[in-house]
């Protein structure tokens, strides 16, 4: 199988084989948990072909998401390199393949990974998804939130990971997070598309702390590295774009400190689309908090089974010029977020990490 990407992204057989480069690529940072009047999680060795029991879930999705989540929840006590965005494994994770279905695509063989922690007093199971609505499919999507509700037996599962921009201010590395996701469903009149929702309320002590703001690590945009961005990127595609044309309002330079956006518990929501759909400066889907690929799909089985919700997802692609052609906005999103993925995940996952320690 081909390395998984959002599949909000166009992902061209060409654009798979571009890798842009940038010369400002600053290591995750050691986190000094002290700062907000915490101790780092705790890592719990466990093993095996079941699923502990925990009292949340944290779930993200493609691999510059999980490096983030591997820092901040398992090695904040070293800096990480920006090529660990590319990683494919991690230690003392393990493979999660128990109760397959039948007559599921014979290249995927397994639903995740996962790793368990402690924060404060509870114990959190970290899981890293091989299984998304783009493929194999809803239904084996389904099937892993329903499997993690019956063996982990969280009160709370919480998806992580990067998104595309739907609001026209957001710039890239905003971080909002929501307990309710609404699903895209073409040829549908949007006021008909199904919304699955629920009160859960993150606690914000930690985020609110005085303190917090120094944890975050602001996106290590430079003027320079877009330009490159941009000359890149026409080279590749034969193309001739300024990077205004590219960049509209500047969203893709990172805010000097990263916006962290808690509408928990009440019925904002972000949308979740099975096909290429992406954001514009026409503001089309600004009603949404963000667009990505998964979370609805967790709202609608949390929702059935009684248990409780919510996304953090992090701008890694901001809203696309609404002039330029479909295919032109989904490469230039993959470009920015293959650039900076990592670092806007970071951001989300600590904001996540501070919802849970509230918590304790």
């Amino acid at each position: 199988m081909t390395q998984y990407k959002p599949a909000r992204l166009f992902t061209s057989a060409s654009q798979k084989s571009f890798s842009p480069t940038i010369k400002n690529t600053p290591p995750l940072p050691i986190i000094d948990w002290s700062l907000v009047g915490q101790t780092a999680p705790k890592l719990i060795s466990s093993s095996g072909s079941s699923l502990p029991v925990a009292d949340a879930v944290v779930i993200t999705w493609a691999e510059a998401e999980w490096a983030a989540m591997e820092h901040v929840f398992c090695t904040s006590a070293s800096t990480m390199s920006y090529a660990s965005r590319n990683t494919s494994s991690w230690s003392g994770w393990t493979k999660y393949s128990e109760g397959l279905p039948s007559g599921a695509p014979s290249d995927w063989t397994y639903w995740g990974e996962w790793r368990l922690v402690q924060i404060g007093g509870s114990t959190v199971l970290l899981f890293k998804s091989n299984t998304h609505l783009d493929w194999p499919g809803q239904p084996y999507l389904s099937d892993l939130i329903k499997l993690l509700i019956k063996d982990v037996k969280p009160g709370l599962i919480l998806s992580i990971g990067t998104a595309g921009g739907a609001e026209t201010a957001d710039h890239v590395g905003t971080v909002r997070a929501v307990s309710a996701g609404t699903l895209y469903e073409q040829n549908v009149t949007p006021s008909s598309w199904p919304d699955y929702k629920n009160s859960w309320k993150a606690t914000d002590t930690v985020l609110d702390n005085a303190n917090f703001s120094k944890l975050l690590f602001p996106i290590p945009t430079t003027a320079s590295d877009l330009e490159s961005l941009c000359t890149q990127f026409n080279a590749y595609y034969k193309t001739d774009y300024s990077l205004s044309d590219l960049d509209p309002d500047d969203l893709n330079s990172g805010d000097p400190l990263p916006k962290v956006s808690d509408q928990t518990g009440g019925g904002t929501s972000l949308l979740t689309t099975p096909t290429f759909v992406v954001g514009t400066t026409s503001g089309q889907y600004q009603s949404y908090v963000c667009i990505e690929m998964d979370d609805a799909i967790i709202g609608e089985v949390c929702e059935a089974a009684g248990v409780a919700f919510g996304f953090v997802r992090n701008i890694s692609d901001p809203v696309q010029n609404a002039s330029l052609p479909s295919t032109v906005q989904g490469n230039w999103g993959s470009t920015i977020y293959d650039t900076y993925g990592i670092y806007t995940s970071y951001n989300g996952a600590l904001a996540a990490w501070a919802m849970l320690a509230a918590k304790v």
